[in-house]
């Protein structure tokens, strides 16, 4: 069985940076595509940026050129990172590490506050 544990978040001030961690536990992790998603207070879970086994990645509109999505695939890290930069507001969520198993696996999310 899978297991997600996200950590970095916090509170920043806009234009500031912060780096989300996901550490995965179990079977699967090299052989699965994962990605990172965010739902804010009132609001639909949406995807910010997903990785493919071979390095190929996704985002969303609103975060390119801002965040980079990586993965550690070393059998000592197993870790899937999301680096942010130029955060804004609108940033503000919980952000959810996922990763693409046969029934799919979430994690318990970490909290992304961003005051202007």
């Amino acid at each position: 069985q899978v297991q997600l544990v996200e950590s970095g978040g916090g509170l920043v001030q806009a234009g500031g940076s912060l780096r989300l961690s996901c550490a995965v536990s179990g079977s699967g992790f090299r052989s699965n595509a994962m990605g990172w998603y965010r739902q804010a207070p009132g609001k639909q879970r949406e995807m910010v940026a997903l990785i493919t086994t071979s390095g190929a990645r996704n985002y969303a509109d609103s975060v390119k050129g801002r965040f980079t999505i990586s993965r550690d695939n070393a059998e000592n890290k197993n870790t899937l990172y999301l680096q942010m930069n130029s955060l804004k507001p609108e940033d503000t969520a919980v952000y959810i590490c996922y990763i693409q198993t046969t029934f799919g696996s979430w994690g318990q999310g970490t909290q992304v506050t961003v005051s202007s």
